[in-house]
C-alpha cells in the first residue's frame, strides 16, 4: 500500500516539473509612462556573462534585451540593446545600440519615462546624460520590437522616437541607415567613445562609402550604384538573408541591389564597423552556438591598401611589411606611422620640396586637377599650406594626367609591377645651397676678424672666473647645513667617468652612478660660462638644507676648479613627461596614479611656499622638472633658478626666466609672486589630463595651443574631448577628470591675486574645500604663446635669461 502510494506522489511531482517547464519564459516588453529604473542589483534583474560583463534588464523580447550593460570590471555603464541568447548562450552579449557611449554612467544611474512623454538616462548626482527630446509629444509608452527596435509610441499606437533613427556602430535586420546617418566605431572592444574624427560608414546617392577621417575625408571603400541612378534616394537595409542597398531610379520603382546575401545556416546576424575600421557582418550558427564571421565588405581592399594598417606617411610594401619614405626626412613613431623629421611650416614654402615615390598606389584617388603636366600638379601642392603630397596619375601615352593633393597623407602601398603613378611627398629642407655658400663665406671673413678678441676675451674671463671660483669655494664652506662635499674623483668613479647618461637640458647634463655604500645617485655636470655660478648656487643654497618627501633630495656637491656638479637621489622611473605625452604609450598611467602624482608636486609647492624658513619660488614648474621614484611618488626637483625671497615680501621684481608655454601672463611685468608657480602648476596638470604638451605642432594649427583649446572648450562645453584619449580609465572616471580641470582653470586665472595658495590646492584635491566658482575663463596670451613657438623652432633661449631646458 506504501509503495503504491508513493509512486503515485513521484508521478504527480514528474506531471508538475514538466508543466512547469513547458511554460514559455515571460518577457517585458513594454513600459508606461512615470516609470523608473535604477541600475542597482536589488530593483533589476541581471545576468552575468562568462566574459565578465552584465546587464540589467528593463525590456526585452526573444532576440534581444535592453537595459544597463557593463564589461570588465563594471565601473560604468551603457544604457544599451544587446542581442538576448541567454537561454542558449551567454558569451558574447553583443551590443548593437546604445544611447550614451560617450558618457557611461555609473552604479546608481536612472533611466525614467517622465509622465510627459520623455525617455531620460540621469546619472547619480541627477545630472542629465542623455534624452529623446520627446515631452510633449502624447507619448504613451515604450517598446521593445522582435527587430531589436526601441520605441516610444502615442495614444495612437504610432511610432514617435525610435533607436533605429540613431545608429551607433551595428545595423540589424528591419533597420534602415539612411542618407546622412553613419556607423562610427568605437575606440576599442572595452572603450565606447566613438571614433568621430577617423572611420565612418555611411549612404550617399552615389552609393556606399567607408571613410578614414581627414580634411575633407577620404574613402577607403565604396560600393557604387549605376551612375544613372546617382541622383536618387537611397539607403542601406539588412533582410533575414542578405544585405540590401535600396535605390530609386527614374524609369523603375526602387530595387535591391544586394551587396551580400546569407547563408541559411545563420539565424541571427549584423553588420558592424568594428574599431579598425573594418566592416564587418556576423552570423549566429546555431549548430555550434557560436557568432562567425560571414563577410568582411573592406577585406577585398587587401592589407596594404586600408589607409591606416602602417599609419600616415608610411609605406606598405608587398609582403606587408611597413616603412618610412626616407629616413633623413622621416622617422618612425610607435602605432602612429611615420612624422617630419622637420615639421612643415606655412609661412617657409620656398623651403620645400619633394620626396619621389615611383609605382606606388593609393586607396583612394579624389581628382583636384585634371589633365595637368607632373610639375604643375607639383607646384599646386607647394602652393597649398594644408597639401601634404602631390599624387599624380597619367596614362603612358601622354604625360599629363590626374593630380590629387590630399591634407593628410595615410598609407601608400608599394607594388613590384609598373604603374602610372607617383607619389610626392612634401618635405621641410634647409636653405638653398648658395645661400649657405654665402653665409658660410661671411662667417669665415668674420670669424678671422673675431678669433682674436674672443682669444682675448677668453684669456680674462679664465683668469676672472679662477678668481671667482677660489671665492666662491670659500663661501661655499661657510653655508650652514650645507650637505656632504664631494670630491670630483669620487664622482668621476661613482659614474664610471660620467658614461651613463640620463639626459641633457639647457644647464648641463645628467648622469647615473652608485657610491660606494651602494645607493644610487644623479649627478648633474653644470656647463655654460654665464650662467653656471648663479645655477648652482641657487639650487645648492635653496635646497641644501631642507628635506621634504615632495622635493628630490640633494645628496651633496662638488666645486672643483671649474667642475660644478650637484649629486641628487636617484629617480628610477625618470621625469613626468616620458609618462604623459604620446610617444611610446606602451604604459599609460591610470586615474588613480594621475591623482596621487598631481597631490604630491602640490604638497612639494606648498612646502617650498609656506612651510621654508624663506619663501621659495622654483620658476621652472614643468613635467621635465617632476621627477618619480619606483613607487610614482612624485617629487620636484631642479632648483637651478629659483628665487629666495623673505616672508614680509610680498612680491618680487626679478629678470624673466622659466620656460615659455609654462609662465605665468606677470612675467611681462617682470614683477612676481608665488603665484607664478601656481600657474605653471596649472600648465602641467592640464597637460596630465589631456595626455599632450601645451604646445603641439602635430595637432591640427587651430588646436597647437592647449590652452586656446581648453578655452575653446569651456565655451562650448566640450571638456571631454580633451581628456587623455589613451586612457580608458580616465575615461571611466571622467567626471573627476573634469573636476579637476575646473582646478587648473583656477590656477590659470589671469590675475594672480585670483589664482588659490598651493595649501588651497590640496584643501581641494583632499575634498576639503570646493573650487572658486566665478572663474574667467580667457587663457588666451598672445605674447606668452609666441615665445612658447620660437621656443619650438629653436632649442636655443629665446631670451639669455629664460629658458631652462629638462634638466
Amino acid at each position: 500500500m506504501m509503495a503504491i502510494w508513493i509512486s503515485s506522489f513521484l508521478f504527480a511531482f514528474f506531471l508538475i516539473l514538466s508543466s512547469i517547464a513547458a511554460q514559455p519564459h515571460y518577457f517585458q516588453t513594454t513600459a508606461n509612462l512615470s516609470t523608473t529604473w535604477t541600475n542597482q542589483e536589488s530593483s533589476i534583474r541581471s545576468i552575468d556573462f562568462t566574459d565578465g560583463s552584465r546587464i540589467r534588464v528593463i525590456l526585452e523580447e526573444d532576440n534581444f534585451a535592453c537595459g544597463f550593460f557593463c564589461n570588465g570590471t563594471c565601473t560604468s555603464y551603457l544604457f544599451a540593446i544587446v542581442i538576448n541568447l541567454f537561454n542558449s548562450h551567454k558569451d558574447f552579449p553583443d551590443v548593437i545600440w546604445s544611447a550614451n557611449r560617450d558618457y557611461p554612467v555609473k552604479l546608481g544611474a536612472i533611466l525614467n519615462l517622465t509622465a510627459s512623454g520623455e525617455l531620460v538616462l540621469q546619472e547619480v548626482d541627477g545630472s542629465s546624460v542623455w534624452t529623446t527630446n520627446t515631452a510633449g509629444k502624447s507619448i504613451a509608452g515604450i517598446n521593445l520590437t522582435d527587430e531589436g527596435n526601441l520605441m516610444l509610441f502615442d495614444v495612437q499606437n504610432l511610432t514617435v522616437w525610435q533607436s533605429f533613427d540613431h545608429p551607433t556602430d551595428c545595423l540589424v535586420p528591419g533597420q534602415k541607415l539612411l542618407q546622412g546617418q553613419k556607423l562610427i566605431p568605437s575606440v576599442s572592444s572595452t572603450n565606447w567613445t566613438a571614433q568621430k574624427d577617423l572611420y565612418s560608414f555611411q549612404v550617399e546617392q552615389k552609393g556606399l562609402f567607408a571613410y578614414v577621417g581627414s580634411n575633407p575625408p577620404q574613402a577607403y571603400y565604396s560600393y557604387l550604384v549605376p551612375e544613372k541612378d546617382t541622383n536618387n534616394t537611397s539607403y542601406l537595409q539588412l533582410f533575414d538573408r542578405s544585405l540590401c542597398f535600396f535605390f530609386f531610379a527614374t524609369d523603375r520603382p526602387g530595387y535591391c541591389e544586394s551587396v551580400n546575401d546569407l547563408s541559411p545556416e545563420y539565424t541571427l546576424w549584423y553588420v558592424k564597423i568594428t574599431p579598425d575600421g573594418h566592416v564587418k557582418a556576423f552570423g549566429w550558427q546555431s549548430t555550434i552556438e557560436a557568432w562567425k564571421l560571414v563577410t568582411d565588405l573592406t577585406d577585398e581592399l587587401g592589407k596594404c591598401s586600408f589607409p591606416l594598417v602602417c599609419g600616415s606617411n608610411a609605406i606598405c610594401s608587398a609582403n606587408e611589411t611597413c616603412s618610412c619614405p626616407e629616413k633623413d626626412s622621416f622617422r618612425t613613431v610607435n602605432g602612429m606611422g611615420c612624422s617630419h623629421v622637420t615639421p612643415l611650416t606655412c609661412n617657409a614654402t620656398q623651403d620645400q620640396s619633394f620626396i619621389e615615390l615611383k609605382n606606388v598606389d593609393y586607396f583612394t584617388y579624389t581628382t583636384d586637377m585634371e589633365d595637368v603636366e607632373m610639375e604643375t600638379c607639383k607646384q599646386a601642392c607647394l602652393n597649398k599650406c594644408s597639401c601634404k603630397a602631390a599624387l599624380f596619375k597619367y596614362d603612358s601615352n601622354s604625360s599629363s594626367g590626374a593630380c590629387f593633393l590630399p591634407s593628410q597623407l595615410f598609407t601608400m602601398k608599394k607594388v613590384d609591377v609598373h604603374l602610372n603613378s607617383s607619389a610626392f611627398i612634401k618635405i621641410q629642407i634647409s636653405k638653398s645651397k648658395s645661400k649657405l655658400a654665402t653665409i658660410l663665406g661671411f662667417s669665415i671673413a668674420s670669424f678671422v676678424i673675431l678669433i682674436v678678441v674672443v682669444g682675448f676675451t677668453i684669456f680674462m674671463v679664465v683668469k676672472r672666473r679662477k678668481m671667482n671660483s677660489e671665492i666662491e669655494e670659500e663661501h661655499l664652506d661657510q653655508v650652514p647645513g650645507m650637505p656632504t662635499r664631494f670630491s670630483y674623483e669620487e664622482l668621476k668613479i661613482a659614474t664610471e667617468n660620467f658614461s651613463k647618461k640620463l639626459g641633457e637640458g639647457g644647464f648641463g647634463s645628467v648622469f647615473e652612478g652608485t657610491l660606494e655604500d651602494g645607493s644610487r645617485i644623479a649627478v648633474k655636470c653644470l656647463h655654460g660660462l654665464l650662467q653656471v655660478k648663479k645655477s648652482f648656487l641657487a639650487e645648492v643654497e635653496s635646497i641644501g638644507s631642507i628635506h621634504h618627501v615632495n622635493l628630490v633630495r640633494l645628496r651633496g656637491f662638488c666645486a672643483w676648479k671649474s667642475q660644478r656638479l650637484v649629486v641628487y637621489e636617484f629617480m628610477s622611473n625618470r621625469s613626468l613627461d616620458q609618462w604623459i605625452y604620446h610617444g611610446d604609450r606602451k604604459h599609460v598611467l591610470k586615474w588613480e596614479c594621475r591623482k596621487k602624482i598631481i597631490l604630491d608636486i602640490a604638497k612639494g609647492l606648498a612646502y617650498l611656499h609656506e612651510e621654508c624658513r624663506q619663501k621659495i619660488i622654483h620658476l621652472d614648474i614643468k613635467p621635465q622638472n617632476i621627477l618619480l621614484d619606483e613607487d610614482f611618488n612624485a617629487k620636484v626637483s631642479d632648483f637651478g633658478l629659483s628665487k629666495l625671497i623673505d616672508r614680509n615680501q610680498s612680491q618680487v621684481i626679478t629678470t624673466m626666466r622659466g620656460t615659455p608655454g609654462y609662465m605665468a601672463p606677470e612675467w611681462l611685468s617682470s614683477i612676481i609672486t608665488e603665484k607664478v608657480d601656481v600657474y605653471s602648476f596649472g600648465i602641467v596638470l592640464l597637460e596630465i589630463l589631456c595626455g599632450r604638451k601645451n604646445f603641439d605642432k602635430s595637432q591640427p594649427e587651430e588646436s597647437w595651443h592647449l590652452l586656446c583649446v581648453f578655452q575653446r572648450c569651456w565655451e562650448q562645453d566640450t571638456l571631454f574631448d580633451i581628456v587623455d584619449r589613451y586612457s580608458e580609465d580616465m575615461h571611466v572616471h571622467v567626471t573627476e577628470v573634469l573636476e579637476m580641470m575646473k582646478v587648473a582653470s583656477w590656477c590659470l586665472q589671469t590675475d594672480f591675486t585670483q589664482r588659490p595658495s598651493m595649501s588651497t590646492v590640496i584643501n581641494v584635491l583632499e575634498g576639503v574645500l570646493s573650487v572658486e566658482s566665478n572663474l574667467d575663463y580667457n587663457f588666451s596670451y598672445p605674447r606668452l604663446q609666441e615665445a612658447t613657438v620660437e621656443h619650438e623652432k629653436s632649442s636655443k633661449p629665446v631670451l639669455p635669461s629664460v629658458l631652462s631646458g629638462p634638466r
